[in-house]
């Protein structure tokens, strides 16, 4: 069993910057994929970042050079860095575990970017 634990996020303007965290407990394996999700209201859950554990790093297009992905496998941290945020990336963000085919996901973080 795997468990994801988040926090960070909260209220911002936009321009500002957030963090969020998630920590990973239960059985982990060695070879996994972590990485970080946003779904906004009426629209579908999308990718926003994922890192494997040996650092290669996968961006949305929609946030490249703003956001920045990163992971501390002694610790099984995924962090997220979130600079020069937009409105348009208000949404419930959540970490995801990936490993053995199998994808496991946080409680969800919402981000609200306001104008």
């Amino acid at each position: 069993q795997v468990q994801l634990v988040q926090s960070g996020g909260g209220s911002v303007q936009a321009g500002g910057s957030l963090r969020l965290s998630c920590a990973a407990s239960g059985s982990i394996f060695s070879i996994n994929t972590m990485g970080w999700y946003r779904q906004a209201p009426g629209k579908q859950r999308e990718l926003v970042a994922t890192i494997t554990r040996g650092a290669r790093t996968n961006y949305a297009d929609s946030v490249k050079g703003r956001f920045t992905i990163s992971r501390d496998n002694a610790k099984k941290t995924v962090s997220l860095q979130m600079n020069s945020l937009k409105p348009e990336d208000t949404a419930l963000y959540y970490c995801n575990l990936d490993q053995l085919g199998r994808g496991y996901w946080g409680q969800g973080t919402q981000v609200t970017v306001s104008s």
